[in-house]
């Protein structure tokens, strides 16, 4: 089962949409979400939100997030999700054009999470902010806006996207299968 963590994005029942093509899911309030309580539970996916990290105080929801320096399923964070990752690790939040339209994002690393995907691929953007890549994460992708559009941990599979996979059709659906495949081949191992 994957845990989808709802941080109050439109966009989670697309999130659930295209993980219930692949596998069971149940979908939590981010700040409800306890690691310990979740058995059974093998990848987490953490939505946008509608939420300006360089404009709130952050700390309440780094504390209520610890538990991604610990964990030891894969994670996908996606914009804000990613942005959660990152500010736990150590990125800096920074603020950045608009982009809410489609965005050429160009894959500079290989990774199983991208399996099956171009080297180039339009995904949708919804963001007005951007983070540096943490210490001990690798850089995946980027595009002519944004640095930092898709990380992952150098050790942990710990992946990070500032675009919306789950509303970009086809290639990000691809995206999200990829994903669920890392955590069935991490699930069976256990």
């Amino acid at each position: 089962m994957i845990a989808i963590l709802d941080c109050g994005s439109t966009k989670v029942p697309f999130i659930e949409r295209t993980v219930d093509e692949f596998i069971d899911f149940k979908t939590i309030p981010l700040l409800d979400f306890e690691p310990k309580e979740h058995e059974g539970i093998i990848g987490i996916i953490i939505s946008g939100a509608p939420l300006l990290i360089t404009e709130m105080d952050m700390n309440p929801y780094l504390q209520k997030t610890k538990w991604l320096k610990d964990i030891d399923i894969p994670v996908l964070g996606i914009c804000f999700g990613h942005q959660l990752i990152g500010l736990n690790y150590g990125a800096f939040g920074s603020l950045m054009r608009e982009d809410r339209d489609w965005q050429e994002i160009e894959f500079t690393d290989t990774d199983p999470i991208m399996d099956r995907m171009p080297h180039v691929t339009e995904m949708m953007e919804d963001h007005c902010e951007a983070i540096s890549i943490p210490p001990n994460f690798k850089l995946l992708a980027s595009s002519d806006a944004c640095v930092n559009e898709a990380m992952k941990h150098i050790s942990k599979d710990l992946y990070g996207v500032q675009f919306h996979p789950e509303v970009s059709g086809n290639m990000g659906r691809v995206l999200i299968e990829n994903f669920i495949r890392i955590c069935n081949k991490k699930g069976n191992r256990h």
